[in-house]
């Protein structure tokens, strides 16, 4: 009889591999939990508080793509568009924001659009809750109260001295101040407007100044300022203490001012 030890039984049992233990090092633990960071950024939802930078970043991106859209219609139809399509008496029928859903990926949405009725009749309102979701901010809507999307948080600045003159559609050419100081769009939080509508702001109303409170203007739901599109096609944040000389001179397209970024 084999003589009793307190060793385990190995015999016939092949010997397999030693276990090897693998100690991480500072930088790869590091490196582990920056891919965690970057997993779990991408999973959660933005955040939609009205001064958090997830509601402005995602409201830059909007102007961003305006942008874009307005700079493609000039390319393929050699202005911008129009403030508003009007009958033959002057009254605004159409606006600008409809004639540029074919450039923002919504051409189907255009095709509903009966230019033959003005932007509310019988056909048209229906489509008021399609709005592209390009021409909303979602963190722009009065507080405590359910988001209604149908109205549009983008307002072009319409007059004659502005790069929307009304029915008249201006060129590249025709913003002979800077583009990088001429403003195109500009944000508007509870703008009371339907996106279809073909109504935006007066220079007059604009020059109140940014978040005033005493009158409608341009405003934004974010802290201390609002986005504003540039002739360039970029965006810059607004703040609320501008110069009232300075955002006369960004709101004409040829005042033959000079805005630099220091001025903003």
């Amino acid at each position: 009889m084999p003589e009793m030890t307190d060793e385990p039984f190995t015999s016939g049992m092949p010997a397999g591999p030693k276990k090897k233990w693998y100690h991480l090092t500072v930088v790869e633990w590091l490196v582990i939990a920056l891919i965690i960071a970057v997993l779990c950024a991408l999973l959660l939802p933005p955040v939609k508080s009205g001064g958090g930078g997830g509601a402005r970043d995602s409201c830059k991106s909007n102007l961003k793509m305006i942008g874009l859209a307005l700079h493609n219609y000039h390319d393929a139809n050699g202005t911008f568009p129009p403030a508003y399509i009007a009958d033959e008496q002057g009254r605004p029928l159409h606006s600008w924001r409809v004639l540029l859903l074919p450039y923002l990926d919504q051409a189907g949405l255009f095709e509903e659009y009966r230019f033959d009725e003005p932007w509310n009749g019988p056909h048209n309102k229906l489509l008021a809750e399609r709005i592209a979701k390009v021409y909303h901010c979602f963190s722009d809507h009065p507080k405590d109260q359910p988001i209604d999307k149908k109205y549009t948080s983008y307002v072009a600045v319409v007059g004659p001295e502005t790069a929307w003159p009304g029915s008249e559609s201006i060129t590249l050419k025709d913003v002979t101040d800077s583009r990088e100081s001429t403003l195109l769009v500009v944000e508007v939080t509870n703008s009371d407007i339907q996106w279809m509508e073909p109504r935006d702001m007066s220079l007059e109303d604009a020059l109140a100044g940014i978040n005033n409170p005493a009158r409608p203007g341009i405003s934004s739901p974010h802290k201390h300022g609002a986005h504003c599109l540039r002739a360039d096609g970029s965006v810059r944040f607004l703040i609320e203490k501008i110069p009232p000389e300075t955002l006369r001179a960004l709101l004409t397209r040829a005042g033959g001012e000079t805005v630099g970024e220091s001025d903003l």
